[in-house]
């Protein structure tokens, strides 16, 4: 309703904010990178840009600044505990490392490379330190960067083993409670972090099973040419670790804390935390490092220079360890906060829910209303190549149709994930592809068909919407269950 003129709002007027910030990502997303061969866009001053005009033009429709304000204000307020979980992943991530956590991880993960089980190594591996660690793209240039060594040192197919070393990013990347597009997924549609990664199962747990016996099989029907691992990158890199820190199983505690959090349905950012803490106190016990270095990897994060006994790193241990701290995540938490900002200006009118029932009015089942979710899923991650933005836009636009016929959110954050996440090393013209792609050293044209985990979830994700199987129809999250009591 028009608070200037009691009139209804026009559907144009709903669609202006959503046009605006289409047009600013198809000029500065696509046409200022692709065709003008330049700087694209921040997608921070995109949904910056798009909250002023939205803004606008509420004043315009006759809405006071206090009551976009408190929309604003809401919609920040309901998304402060994930920006909390944000900030808390990257302190993890710098305390597992100072404590050997990550480390150990690391070191027997590139033990158990062996040259006559390389691609489902390259896949299992993947897994175990981007599950630990919560980011694909860490994984692949870090384990990843070892693994395609080996691969190429005992002529292994590069294209296979570059698409099982993705796919195990990823299945952690999605999987993790670590992981920001994780919790971004859940933050969206406003649901339990755990509630969601249980879903996920649903769908990323056969997909992973099923690639894993494809690359288990392939080791046999296309075998690396060669058993002897040119093997001196990789001992220059293990000696280094070993000198770097001590290791022993103590030092698996706070993965399973993490791990027994995630079981036992506690509150995500305690866990977290106390896992944290536990890290620092192993550190401060098992490693040489003191105090004043624990302290500095909890604001910064870790610092190869914080083991100064280490005379030579080699680049690629620099690379493994040099991260984490409190800010590690900063341009994630500044976008997140940009565009919880945008949505609480359309929340004014309730525009994103009126957009979805006249679109998607055709839609009038349970399972017709998950394939559209997951279709505007893949539209919107593969026109804006970025799936924090994807979680937002769907996320809001779809949560409230899934409330009406009954299908649980959790649902929908999987949707999310399993078009979006999954999707974005499959789509050529990506960030993420053109990352893999680089950093691996094999095209994409080579591994794409090998990434299996995405490609194998792409079809389970809307059988299982076809079928009912995992869609939860008759049961809702507690956040769900409160709204409505």
């Amino acid at each position: 309703m028009n608070p200037s003129t009691g009139k209804k709002i026009s559907f144009i007027h709903f669609l202006l904010p959503i046009l605006f910030l289409t047009v600013l990502i198809i000029y500065g997303l696509i046409i200022q990178p692709k065709l003008l061969n330049k700087p694209a866009f921040p997608l921070e001053i995109v949904f910056l840009l798009a909250t002023v005009f939205s803004s606008a033009h509420l004043i315009f429709l006759g809405f006071k600044w206090r009551t976009i304000q408190k929309a604003i204000v809401n919609k920040l307020a309901k998304g402060f505990p994930a920006v909390l979980i944000l900030f808390a992943i990257g302190i993890i991530i710098g305390t597992w490392i100072i404590s050997g956590t990550i480390p150990m991880l690391i070191y027997y993960g590139i033990k158990l490379i062996n040259p006559n089980y390389m691609y489902i190594l390259a896949f299992i591996v993947p897994i175990i330190f981007s599950t630990m660690t919560g980011t694909s793209w860490g994984s692949v240039g870090t384990i990843g960067a070892v693994i395609i060594g080996v691969a190429s040192s005992v002529d292994a197919n590069l294209g296979i083993t570059a698409g099982a070393i993705i796919g195990g990013a990823f299945f952690g990347d999605k999987m993790s409670p670590l992981s920001d597009t994780t919790n971004l997924a859940a933050m969206a549609v406003d649901i339990d972090l755990y509630d969601h990664i249980r879903s996920m199962m649903y769908t990323t747990l056969p997909s992973a099973l099923i690639a894993a016996v494809v690359f288990f099989c392939m080791g046999f029907i296309q075998p690396p040419l060669s058993s002897d691992v040119n093997g001196v990158q990789i001992e220059n890199t293990l000696t280094t670790i070993e000198s770097m820190f001590n290791f022993n199983v103590f030092l698996l505690i706070p993965p399973v804390i993490v791990l027994y959090g995630s079981l036992r349905k506690k509150d995500t950012l305690p866990v977290l935390l106390a896992s944290s803490i536990t890290a620092c106190v192993l550190a401060f016990i098992f490693q040489k490092f003191g105090i004043e270095d624990i302290m500095i990897t909890l604001k910064s994060g870790f610092n190869i220079s914080m083991a100064p006994w280490v005379a030579e790193v080699p680049e690629e241990v620099h690379k493994l360890f040099n991260r984490g701290g409190l800010f590690e995540l900063n341009e994630v938490i500044v976008f997140t906060l940009m565009v919880l900002t945008f949505i609480g200006t359309i929340d004014v009118t309730d525009a994103m829910s009126k957009i979805v029932n006249r679109v998607f009015s055709f839609t009038k089942t349970k399972s017709a209303i998950i394939l559209s979710s997951l279709f505007s899923t893949a539209f919107t991650n593969s026109f804006t190549s970025n799936q924090s933005a994807t979680s937002f836009i769907i996320g809001d636009a779809f949560k409230r149709r899934y409330d009406e016929f009954g299908i649980s959110r959790s649902v929908l954050s999987r949707s999310i994930e399993d078009y979006g996440t999954m999707l974005e090393s499959v789509v050529p013209w990506t960030a993420t592809t053109l990352f893999m792609s680089t950093t691996l050293g094999v095209a994409f044209e080579d591994y794409w068909h090998w990434q299996l985990l995405s490609l194998i979830n792409l079809i389970i994700a809307p059988l299982l919407a076809i079928l009912g199987v995992g869609c939860f129809y008759e049961k809702k999250n507690k956040k769900e269950e409160n709204k409505t009591e």
